[in-house]
Protein backbone atom coordinates (compact mmCIF):
# COMPACT_ATOMS: atom_id res chain seq x y z
CA UNK A 1 0.00 0.00 0.00
CA UNK A 2 1.27 3.64 -0.82
CA UNK A 3 -0.22 7.14 -0.08
CA UNK A 4 0.05 9.42 -2.70
CA UNK A 5 -0.72 13.18 -3.16
CA UNK A 6 0.41 14.15 -6.26
CA UNK A 7 3.81 15.73 -4.72
CA UNK A 8 7.69 14.50 -6.15
CA UNK A 9 8.16 12.75 -3.09
CA UNK A 10 4.61 10.87 -3.44
CA UNK A 11 5.69 9.53 -6.54
CA UNK A 12 8.72 8.36 -5.75
CA UNK A 13 6.87 6.25 -2.70
CA UNK A 14 4.56 5.33 -5.45
CA UNK A 15 6.95 3.96 -8.00
CA UNK A 16 8.85 2.17 -5.12
CA UNK A 17 5.72 0.45 -4.00
CA UNK A 18 5.28 -0.41 -7.50
CA UNK A 19 8.50 -2.33 -7.29
CA UNK A 20 7.95 -3.95 -3.97
CA UNK A 21 4.54 -4.98 -5.17
CA UNK A 22 5.84 -6.73 -8.41
CA UNK A 23 8.65 -8.46 -6.38
CA UNK A 24 6.36 -9.80 -3.71
CA UNK A 25 3.45 -11.00 -6.48
CA UNK A 26 0.87 -8.30 -4.41
CA UNK A 27 -2.06 -6.15 -5.21
CA UNK A 28 -0.99 -2.18 -5.12
CA UNK A 29 -3.14 -0.66 -3.14
CA UNK A 30 -2.64 3.48 -3.94
CA UNK A 31 -4.43 5.65 -1.26
CA UNK A 32 -6.06 9.18 -1.45
CA UNK A 33 -6.32 11.29 1.37
CA UNK A 34 -8.30 14.72 0.80
CA UNK A 35 -9.86 17.40 3.35
CA UNK A 36 -11.85 20.01 2.56
CA UNK A 37 -10.51 23.69 2.97
CA UNK A 38 -9.62 24.37 6.52
CA UNK A 39 -9.35 20.40 7.45
CA UNK A 40 -11.91 18.06 9.28
CA UNK A 41 -15.41 16.96 9.91
CA UNK A 42 -15.24 19.60 12.28
CA UNK A 43 -15.17 22.66 9.72
CA UNK A 44 -18.50 21.74 8.11
CA UNK A 45 -19.56 25.36 8.56
CA UNK A 46 -17.56 26.50 6.50
CA UNK A 47 -17.90 24.75 3.57
CA UNK A 48 -21.00 24.29 1.29
CA UNK A 49 -22.10 20.90 -0.42
CA UNK A 50 -20.67 22.85 -3.70
CA UNK A 51 -17.08 23.23 -1.77
CA UNK A 52 -16.98 19.82 -0.57
CA UNK A 53 -18.11 18.09 -3.71
CA UNK A 54 -15.06 20.31 -6.08
CA UNK A 55 -12.84 18.92 -3.25
CA UNK A 56 -14.39 15.24 -3.65
CA UNK A 57 -14.15 15.77 -7.21
CA UNK A 58 -10.16 17.47 -7.23
CA UNK A 59 -9.60 14.33 -5.27
CA UNK A 60 -11.04 11.91 -7.60
CA UNK A 61 -9.30 13.41 -10.84
CA UNK A 62 -5.84 13.64 -9.33
CA UNK A 63 -5.90 9.88 -8.54
CA UNK A 64 -7.30 8.92 -11.41
CA UNK A 65 -4.14 10.71 -13.07
CA UNK A 66 -1.94 8.67 -10.49
CA UNK A 67 -3.38 5.63 -11.44
CA UNK A 68 -2.77 6.12 -15.27
CA UNK A 69 0.32 7.75 -15.20
CA UNK A 70 1.53 4.52 -12.54
CA UNK A 71 -0.07 2.41 -15.25
CA UNK A 72 1.80 3.61 -18.28
CA UNK A 73 4.90 3.26 -16.40
CA UNK A 74 4.82 -0.07 -14.78
CA UNK A 75 2.83 -2.87 -16.45
CA UNK A 76 1.40 -5.49 -14.95
CA UNK A 77 -1.48 -5.89 -12.74
CA UNK A 78 -3.72 -2.33 -12.06
CA UNK A 79 -2.73 -0.59 -8.85
CA UNK A 80 -6.26 -0.26 -7.37
CA UNK A 81 -6.70 3.23 -6.02
CA UNK A 82 -8.89 4.40 -2.91
CA UNK A 83 -9.84 8.00 -2.19
CA UNK A 84 -11.00 8.19 1.76
CA UNK A 85 -11.66 11.70 3.32
CA UNK A 86 -9.24 12.46 6.25
CA UNK A 87 -5.93 12.91 7.71
CA UNK A 88 -3.34 11.33 5.72
CA UNK A 89 -1.30 9.87 8.00
CA UNK A 90 -4.76 8.22 9.89
CA UNK A 91 -6.21 7.43 6.45
CA UNK A 92 -2.90 5.22 5.24
CA UNK A 93 -2.72 3.66 8.97
CA UNK A 94 -6.36 2.89 8.90
CA UNK A 95 -6.32 1.13 5.26
CA UNK A 96 -3.76 -1.42 6.77
CA UNK A 97 -5.37 -5.01 6.61
CA UNK A 98 -2.90 -6.66 8.98
CA UNK A 99 1.09 -7.38 10.15
CA UNK A 100 1.70 -8.96 5.88
CA UNK A 101 0.94 -5.83 4.49
CA UNK A 102 4.08 -2.96 3.88
CA UNK A 103 3.23 0.54 3.92
CA UNK A 104 4.99 2.77 1.19
CA UNK A 105 5.33 6.60 2.02
CA UNK A 106 7.91 9.30 0.84
CA UNK A 107 9.55 10.84 3.46
CA UNK A 108 8.98 14.79 2.29
CA UNK A 109 10.72 17.78 1.49
CA UNK A 110 13.92 18.66 3.92
CA UNK A 111 13.01 22.29 3.92
CA UNK A 112 12.38 24.67 6.22
CA UNK A 113 8.56 24.19 5.66
CA UNK A 114 8.76 20.61 7.08
CA UNK A 115 8.65 22.01 10.29
CA UNK A 116 5.31 23.47 10.03
CA UNK A 117 3.42 20.35 8.41
CA UNK A 118 2.84 17.23 10.42
CA UNK A 119 5.10 14.84 8.90
CA UNK A 120 2.88 12.20 7.64
CA UNK A 121 5.76 9.15 7.45
CA UNK A 122 6.55 9.80 11.02
CA UNK A 123 2.54 9.36 12.00
CA UNK A 124 2.52 5.95 9.76
CA UNK A 125 5.99 5.46 11.04
CA UNK A 126 4.64 5.35 14.94
CA UNK A 127 1.11 3.82 14.34
CA UNK A 128 1.21 1.20 11.45
CA UNK A 129 0.53 -2.56 12.71
CA UNK A 130 2.94 -3.28 9.55
CA UNK A 131 6.61 -2.42 7.91
CA UNK A 132 6.95 0.94 6.64
CA UNK A 133 9.10 2.01 4.40
CA UNK A 134 10.02 5.66 4.09
CA UNK A 135 11.15 6.70 0.89
CA UNK A 136 13.68 9.79 0.81
CA UNK A 137 12.74 12.57 -1.59
CA UNK A 138 14.90 12.26 -4.75
CA UNK A 139 18.11 14.18 -5.67
CA UNK A 140 15.72 15.94 -8.45
CA UNK A 141 13.80 17.41 -5.71
CA UNK A 142 16.23 18.52 -3.88
CA UNK A 143 17.42 20.93 -6.92
CA UNK A 144 13.83 22.35 -7.81
CA UNK A 145 13.16 23.37 -4.25
CA UNK A 146 16.67 25.18 -4.56
CA UNK A 147 15.79 26.43 -7.82
CA UNK A 148 12.61 27.55 -6.29
CA UNK A 149 13.92 29.17 -3.39
CA UNK A 150 16.09 31.37 -5.56
CA UNK A 151 13.58 32.50 -8.05
CA UNK A 152 11.20 33.37 -4.80
CA UNK A 153 14.34 35.38 -3.51
CA UNK A 154 15.18 37.08 -6.90
CA UNK A 155 11.53 38.33 -7.60
CA UNK A 156 11.05 39.49 -3.93
CA UNK A 157 14.22 41.90 -4.33
CA UNK A 158 13.13 42.66 -7.80
CA UNK A 159 15.54 41.31 -9.58
CA UNK A 160 14.16 40.21 -12.96
CA UNK A 161 14.21 41.30 -16.39
CA UNK A 162 11.77 42.84 -18.89
CA UNK A 163 12.09 41.69 -21.96
CA UNK A 164 12.19 43.70 -24.94
CA UNK A 165 12.53 46.94 -23.08
CA UNK A 166 16.25 47.31 -22.50
CA UNK A 167 15.63 48.98 -19.24
CA UNK A 168 16.32 47.62 -15.64
CA UNK A 169 13.21 47.56 -12.86
CA UNK A 170 14.74 50.41 -11.29
CA UNK A 171 15.07 52.43 -14.71
CA UNK A 172 12.05 54.74 -15.05
CA UNK A 173 10.35 55.08 -18.51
Amino acid sequence: MVGTNGSLGSLAALHEAATQARARDAELLVVLAWQPPGGGPGNRASCGPSVLADCRDAAAALLRETLEALGACRPGAAPVGRMVRGTPGVVLVDAINGPGDLLVVGTGSRGLLRVLRPSVARYCLAHAPCPVLAVPPSPLQADLEHLQRLTDVAVGRGLFLVQGSGRGPDEDE
